[in-house]
């Protein structure tokens, strides 16, 4: 049977979270990346929406949302049990109005926006994360899980838009909580460089 194939975009924050939970489940699939400015007519006509991640199962289902690719990698396969640490509020915020704050912070051009309004309202995210990480750990406890792959992509875009103000900020869990997911080799082995795929 043919494998699933994943239309993906290296930096995208949603299609990492896609890669991750499909490389902890052992799920196999081919990986087409993607250049956003020339997307390839395949992943058009499975999703018309033009964003990625998209995957393609064998059966020729299509499933355009990375929440939804989780799932449905990890309820056929989940050695981690990562399905039994997710917090669906906790994603609602961070996909809503701290995407919202990210997306002003780190483009206020596109925006016209004030970008320091929104790193405060971000960093107020950051700052929630940091309690419940120094109670537990991760997000849902102390191992890694659903919640914390699925809001660490975005945390890395957030720290990286100004290295230097996020280091001096006081956030003393969250911090080595990214750190561990980043040096982690499930994160390493997602983040691998692939040529743009070409049909």
């Amino acid at each position: 049977m043919a494998s699933p194939v994943l239309y993906s975009f290296r930096r995208c924050p949603y299609a990492m979270r896609a890669r991750l939970a499909l490389a902890v489940s052992g799920t196999a699939y081919e990986l087409r990346e993607v250049r956003l400015a020339d997307k390839p007519a395949g992943m058009l006509l499975a999703s018309p929406k033009g964003t990625v991640p998209v995957l393609v199962l064998a059966s020729g289902e299509v499933i355009d949302e990375s929440l939804d690719i989780m799932r449905r990698v990890l309820e056929i396969r989940d050695p981690e049990a990562w399905l039994g640490r997710d917090d669906t509020a906790l994603i609602a915020i961070n996909d809503g109005a701290f995407k919202h704050d990210l997306d002003r912070y780190k483009y206020p051009e596109r925006h016209g926006s004030d970008p320091l309004v929104h790193r405060e309202r971000g960093l107020a995210f950051l700052q929630e994360l940091d309690g419940r990480l120094a109670a537990s750990g991760q997000l849902c406890g102390p191992v890694r899980g659903f919640a914390d792959a699925a809001v660490m992509p975005f945390v890395r875009q957030f720290a990286a838009t100004d290295r230097d103000w996020f280091e001096a900020q006081p956030l003393p869990s969250l911090k080595p909580w990214l750190a561990g997911h980043l040096a982690s080799a499930l994160f390493q082995g997602i983040m691998v460089r692939k040529t743009p795929w070409s049909p």
